[in-house]
């Protein structure tokens, strides 16, 4: 079992450093759209006025 863990050793941390990097683009994502952010605003966007109530 410890010949196995070791020789896959390489694999466990790239995995471990790719769901470190989803996991903080995934929060990123969360507090943007708590905050009402969006991609670049909403003029051209196909859901321009449903991702989020206008001020006004």
């Amino acid at each position: 079992m410890l010949q196995w863990i070791l020789a896959n050793a390489g694999n466990g941390i790239v995995l471990a450093v790719l769901l470190v990097m989803v996991g903080g683009i995934l929060a990123v994502l969360r507090r943007d759209r708590k905050r009402g952010g969006c991609c670049g605003g909403c003029s051209g966007c196909a859901l321009e006025g449903a991702c989020h109530k206008r001020n006004g």
